[in-house]
């Protein structure tokens, strides 16, 4: 199955502009149903309540867009359980997250969802053969698919912290995801990655600094594992098998690098890794006199940077690889070192 040029950029603007138009209809009513953020404990960095449901409009418009398209373009049996296989889970955690949003569960319940979540991936991807980057062991897939799955959406969740800054830095890795997806002719992956630039392109347009509406938990978690449902699924393509290893993990560089600076602190000054705090990457750049608009556009910028690295790696040579990987592995540690030893609050 092939999608053409213009196809995918009608996917990306129908997307944007759904997202987009949907957004405010949310916000008016989460104000109406008192569904908002208040500033009411000490990790909250806003001054006034803001509505949350931005990630419903996110959900909405993935899902909606994602099933349109592919009833109009060579639709078939096995390429709706195939892109239901991507979308059902994260829809489940979508869904969860609303449930938080708006009753403020534990963290337990989230939890066993993402582990859930990662479970009925991992079987779908040995069941049918089909896991991007296979170790040559069953069990050991399976298990690096649950931690890849529950990691990368704690870490989506815990990066939304900052206006805009989630929703630009996932825009980002799911274009550069989009691009690798294409050149390797992976395009169910390509297609519902560009969806997922577009839908969160289209939010972002509330969310950017000052924030008119948060996408939430229940964004949150749905953007977490569905991109860490497309890159575990996505088959790399570098002249090393460490190089192939690194491009999902490259692309995701800065939401795990948040939730690594952010969890060690905690577990540091002897706090539960779970509970918020003003610990994160942002935090730390805000307190360091940067504003909330800077500090989104420099962590946006540095996804870009390894989500580049992860672009150039599918051809670069074995040399090139290396350095790109000495390169890339350098700037990340420097990076933690950096934020790791700034102040914590």
């Amino acid at each position: 199955m092939g999608i053409t040029n213009t196809e995918y950029f009608l996917l990306f603007v129908i997307s944007y502009l759904f997202v987009g138009v949907l957004t405010p209809v949310m916000r008016k009513i989460a104000i109406a149903t008192d569904v908002v953020d208040r500033p009411n404990s000490s990790h909250k960095s806003h001054k006034k309540p803001v509505p949350y449901l931005g990630g419903v409009a996110i959900i909405i418009g993935v899902i909606t867009v994602s099933y349109s398209a592919s009833l109009f373009s060579q639709f078939t049996s096995s390429t709706f359980w195939l892109a239901t296989s991507l979308l059902g889970p994260a829809l489940l955690l979508g869904l969860i997250g609303l449930w938080d949003d708006i009753k403020n569960l534990p963290p337990l319940p989230r939890f066993i969802a993402q582990t859930f979540a990662g479970v009925f991936t991992a079987s779908i991807l040995i069941i049918t053969d089909s896991i991007g980057n296979p170790t040559g062991s069953s069990i050991f897939d399976s298990i690096i698919t649950v931690v890849w799955i529950v990691g990368i959406c704690n870490s989506i969740n815990f990066f939304d912290n900052l206006d805009g800054g989630a929703a630009g830095t996932v825009a980002i890795s799911s274009i550069a995801l989009a691009y690798l997806a294409l050149n390797g002719n992976q395009y169910l992956i390509a297609a519902l990655s560009v969806v997922t630039a577009g839908s969160t392109l289209g939010f972002l347009v509330w969310n950017k600094s000052p924030a008119k509406i948060y996408m939430g938990d229940a964004g949150a978690l749905f953007l977490g594992v569905l991109l860490a449902t497309l890159t575990v699924r996505f088959e790399p393509t570098a002249q090393t098998q460490m190089g192939s290893f690194l491009i999902p993990v490259f692309l995701l560089a800065i939401p795990i690098l948040d939730t690594t600076v952010a969890v060690l602190s905690r577990i540091r000054r002897h706090l539960s890794p779970f509970q918020g705090g003003q610990d994160h990457l942002s935090h730390r750049l805000i307190r360091s006199g940067l504003t909330r608009k800077t500090s989104a556009i420099i962590l946006w910028s540095l996804s870009g940077l390894f989500a580049g690295v992860s672009v150039l790696l599918p051809n670069a040579s074995q040399s090139s690889t290396n350095y790109f990987l000495i390169g890339a592995g350098l700037t990340w540690f420097s990076l933690f070192i950096v934020f790791f030893r700034t102040k914590d609050n």
